[in-house]
C-alpha cells in the first residue's frame, strides 16, 4: 500500500488525484454518489442535444460525457468541475468541420476526432509549458459577469422545454425572448404544469428537506406528475415529451484521422477551440471555487483538460470542456471530491447500459425546471450588488461581460477580459504621485516622519520637492511620471532638487530606469539633483543592470530619509534659505547650508 504522506512532489504532479484521495470517506462517498447520480440524469438529454448541434450522431454526446469527464476529474485541480459536451464547443465544432465534410458522415466524424485530439494536444502543451498564469488576467468581476450571463443562457435555453414552445435550437438569447413574447398563447398548459410542479417541489425540498437531494426529489415528483397527467388526459393530448429510449453501448474505440490533410484542415480550429475550452473550463472552475473556497491550479487544469480530450478522441468523443450545467448541478448537489465527476460518468454509462428504456419516463419539462433552479443558484447576487454600489469601473466590466455573454457566449468572456485589462493598464500607467513634507507636529523626530503635504496642510521647502511614487515605473507609465517630475520645476523654477520616496515603487523596467537617469542629468543641468530614498532591492538591481546607477550617482541613493536630508541640505542655496520662514527640516533651524549658524 502506498504511503500518500510520503509521496514525492513529482508523483503528485504525475498523479494529482493522490492529493485528494485520502479525503475520500464513507460520508463523502455518499455525497459524491448522490451528486453523481443527479449529474448523470441531467446530462442525458443535454448530451444528445449537444451532439445534434455538433452535427454528430446522438450517442457521441453521451460518449463525450463519459471518458473525458473521468480523465478531467482525476487529472484536473477543481473539486467540482465536470467536463463534457457544451453548447459553445458544439457550435464551434459544427462551424469548423461542416464546410469540410457532410455532417454525420464517416469523414465528418473522422475530422471531428482529429480536431478533438489536436485540441487536447494543444491544451496539454500549454499546461506543461506552465501557461496557466494567463488565466490570472481573468478578474473576479469577469467571472461573476460571465457566470451570471451563462446562467441566464442556461435558463433561456430551457424556456422552450419549460413552457412547451417550439423555439429554434440555434436561436440567440434575444430571439428566444422575442419568440416567447409573441407565442404566449401557444404555451402548453400540461407541460407548464409539470414544469411548475417540479420547480416548486425542488424549491421546497431544498428549503425544508436539506438532508435529501432536492434535485432528485424534484425529478421524482415531476415524473410522477407527468405520468398521472398522461394517464388521465392521454399522452397525445398533453404534449409532455420525455427523454426517450437511448442506445445502450460502451464508448467504442476510435482512431482520429492523422493524415497530413486532416491535420492541416483542423489545426487552426483546434487552436481556437483549445483556447476557448480552457478559458471556459477555468472560468467555470474559478466561479465554483469562489463558492466552495477552493484553490484552482490553472496549469493542472490545462493538463487535465488536455488529457481528457486526447483520451476522448480514442473513445468516440468530440471536444469537451467544463460544463456550466453539470458543474453547477455537481456543486449544488453537495459533491465533496472530484470523485463525484468521475462517478457521474460511470452512472451515465450504467444508465445507458442497464436502464436506458426507463429514460422514456423522464419528462423533459422536469429537467428544464431543475436547470432553472441551477441557473438561479449560479448568479452571485451579493457580489453583483457590491460591485454595482461601490465600484464604478468594475461595474462597467461586469455589465459588458454579462451583456457580451448573452450576445455570444464564447466572445463575452474575452470582451470582459479585454475591458478589465484596459482598466488595469490605465491604472498602472498612472501611478499615484504625492508630494510629501515633514510632519509639522513631529519635525524633530530623527526618523523624519513624512506626511502628504496637501492633506496635512504642511509647509514645503522652496528648493526641494519630495514626491512619493506609488506604483510601477514601466514603459506605459514613463510619460505620466515624467510629466509630474517636470511640473515640479516648471511650476516653480527654484525647486531644482527632487527627492523620490521609492519604497512604494513596485518595479522599474529599462524604460523607467532610463527615465530616472535622464531626470538626474536634467536636474544637474538646472543646478540641482535627483535623489532616491528607500530604494528596494529589485529597483537597485535594475538600476545596476541597466547601467543607470552610475548616471544617477550612488551617492544620491539613500536607505533612510534622515540620511538623505542630511546629505541634500548642504547643496541647497543658502541665500534662499536665509529668507525662508518655513524651516521644515531640523537642519534649517541649526545653520544655513553653507554652515552659517542661525
Amino acid at each position: 500500500m502506498i504511503n500518500l504522506q510520503a509521496c514525492p512532489l513529482w508523483l503528485y504532479r504525475l498523479l494529482p488525484f493522490l492529493r485528494w484521495w485520502p479525503n475520500v470517506t464513507q460520508a463523502t462517498l455518499k455525497a459524491d454518489a448522490i451528486a453523481a447520480l443527479t449529474g448523470a440524469l441531467i446530462v442525458l438529454p443535454q448530451a444528445v442535444a449537444f451532439a445534434t448541434i455538433a452535427g454528430l450522431p446522438p450517442e457521441y454526446g453521451l460518449y463525450a460525457a463519459m471518458v473525458p469527464a473521468i480523465v478531467a476529474a482525476l487529472w484536473g485541480s477543481s473539486w467540482h468541475l465536470v467536463s463534457g459536451p457544451t453548447t459553445a464547443i458544439s457550435i464551434v465544432v459544427f462551424a469548423s468541420i461542416s464546410p469540410l465534410a457532410e455532417p454525420g458522415s464517416p469523414h465528418f466524424i473522422g475530422l471531428v476526432l482529429t480536431l478533438t485530439f489536436l485540441t487536447g494536444l494543444i491544451q496539454l502543451a500549454m499546461g506543461l509549458a506552465r501557461l496557466g498564469m494567463l488565466v490570472n488576467f481573468i478578474s473576479h468581476t469577469v467571472i461573476i459577469g460571465f457566470t451570471a450571463g451563462a446562467a441566464i443562457l442556461i435558463a433561456s435555453s430551457q424556456i422552450k422545454n419549460f413552457f412547451g414552445l417550439d423555439i429554434p435550437r440555434s436561436a440567440h438569447f434575444h430571439e428566444v425572448l422575442i419568440h416567447f413574447g409573441t407565442h404566449l398563447v401557444d404555451i402548453q398548459p400540461w407541460v407548464l404544469t409539470v414544469s411548475v410542479v417540479t420547480l416548486v417541489s425542488g424549491i421546497l425540498a431544498k428549503r425544508f428537506l436539506p438532508k435529501l437531494p432536492y434535485m432528485i426529489v424534484a425529478m421524482v415528483v415531476g415524473s410522477v406528475a407527468a405520468a398521472l397527467i398522461n394517464q388521465s388526459q392521454g399522452a397525445d393530448q398533453t404534449g409532455i415529451k420525455t427523454v426517450g429510449a437511448l442506445v445502450a453501448s460502451f464508448p467504442p474505440l476510435s482512431l482520429p484521422d492523422f493524415s497530413l490533410v486532416a491535420i492541416k484542415q483542423t489545426l487552426f480550429p483546434a487552436t481556437i477551440i483549445a483556447v476557448l475550452a480552457l478559458t471556459e473550463a477555468v472560468a467555470i472552475a474559478r466561479s465554483v471555487a469562489i463558492k466552495s473556497d477552493q484553490r484552482i491550479d490553472s496549469n493542472q487544469e490545462f493538463i487535465g483538460q488536455g488529457l481528457s480530450n486526447i483520451a476522448g478522441s480514442f473513445f468516440s468523443s468530440y471536444a469537451s470542456s467544463g460544463s456550466f450545467n453539470r458543474s453547477g448541478v455537481n456543486y449544488a448537489s453537495g459533491a465533496k471530491t472530484p470523485l463525484a465527476a468521475a462517478l457521474s460518468a460511470v452512472f451515465l454509462l450504467a444508465i445507458v447500459l442497464l436502464v436506458a428504456p426507463l429514460a422514456a419516463y423522464l419528462p423533459v419539462p422536469s429537467m428544464a425546471a431543475i436547470l432553472f433552479i441551477v441557473a438561479w443558484s449560479l448568479i452571485d447576487f451579493h457580489h453583483i450588488g457590491e460591485i454595482v454600489k461601490r465600484h464604478p469601473r468594475e461595474r462597467v466590466v461586469l455589465a459588458l461581460t454579462f451583456i457580451g455573454t448573452l450576445v455570444d457566449l464564447e466572445k463575452g468572456i474575452f470582451l470582459g477580459i479585454l475591458v478589465s485589462l484596459m482598466f488595469y493598464l490605465q491604472r498602472t500607467s498612472q501611478p499615484s504621485i504625492r508630494e510629501l513634507a515633514p510632519s509639522p507636529t513631529d519635525r524633530d523626530n530623527p526618523r523624519r516622519k513624512f506626511v502628504p503635504a496637501l492633506a496635512a496642510d504642511a509647509p514645503t521647502c522652496p528648493q526641494l520637492t519630495m514626491l512619493r511614487v506609488e506604483g510601477s515605473i514601466f514603459f506605459g507609465a514613463v510619460e505620466h511620471v515624467q510629466q509630474h517630475f517636470r511640473n515640479v520645476d516648471e511650476t516653480d523654477p527654484q525647486k531644482k532638487h527632487l527627492l523620490i520616496a521609492s519604497r512604494a515603487i513596485g518595479f522599474v523596467d529599462l524604460a523607467g530606469a532610463e527615465l530616472l537617469a535622464k531626470e538626474a542629468a536634467r536636474r544637474r543641468k538646472l543646478g540641482g539633483g535627483l535623489y532616491l530614498v528607500g530604494v528596494q532591492p529589485d529597483l537597485c538591481d535594475m538600476l545596476k543592470r541597466s547601467g543607470q546607477a552610475d548616471a544617477i550617482g550612488e551617492e544620491h541613493i539613500f536607505r533612510h530619509k534622515g540620511d538623505a536630508i542630511r546629505a541634500i541640505y548642504p547643496h541647497l542655496d543658502s541665500e534662499i534659505c536665509r529668507t525662508c520662514t518655513a524651516r521644515i527640516f531640523h537642519e534649517c533651524n541649526v545653520a544655513l547650508p553653507d554652515g552659517t549658524p542661525r
